[in-house]
């Protein structure tokens, strides 16, 4: 098993096309191969992004990914007021749980997570994060 904070836009691009590096993430989320580290804002967002009628995800199928998600996650103790500022405030809980629990970030947009403001964090996009896992798994 390997842990990561897994970005949102990963989950949205695993259910639009599962045949890529997201969708084997979502699979992975699903059979518990992947546990995700999170925290009550990551969950909050999970849920209202993936349920958008604009991207007209099956809700069952949601759900059960959902659902896998909750039963085995990580929950990062992150702790009052933010210590990662961020272009966008909304992505400093994902890098804050993965610096709190020392694990990857996964997400399909680096430039939102700058170097300069993570801290040594490890930022890996899908497919280098599927190359990972593979790597280390047995």
């Amino acid at each position: 098993m390997i842990r990561a904070v897994v970005d949102t836009n990963v989950l949205v691009a695993g259910f639009l096309s599962a045949a890529g590096p997201p969708g084997r993430i979502v699979d992975w989320l699903r059979a518990g191969t992947v546990i995700a580290v999170l925290d009550d804002r990551i969950l909050a967002e999970y849920v209202e992004v993936l349920l958008r009628p604009v991207f007209g995800l099956p809700p069952s199928d949601v759900e059960d990914v959902l659902t896998a998600i909750r039963s085995r996650a990580t929950w990062a103790d992150v702790g009052p007021g933010g210590s990662v500022q961020l272009p966008d405030a909304d992505d400093a809980a994902f890098a804050e749980c993965a610096l709190v629990e020392a694990v990857p970030l996964v997400t399909g947009n680096l430039r939102h997570f700058p170097k300069s403001a993570c801290r040594g964090l490890r930022v890996l996009t899908p497919a280098e994060f599927v190359r990972l896992a593979c790597s280390t798994t047995p």
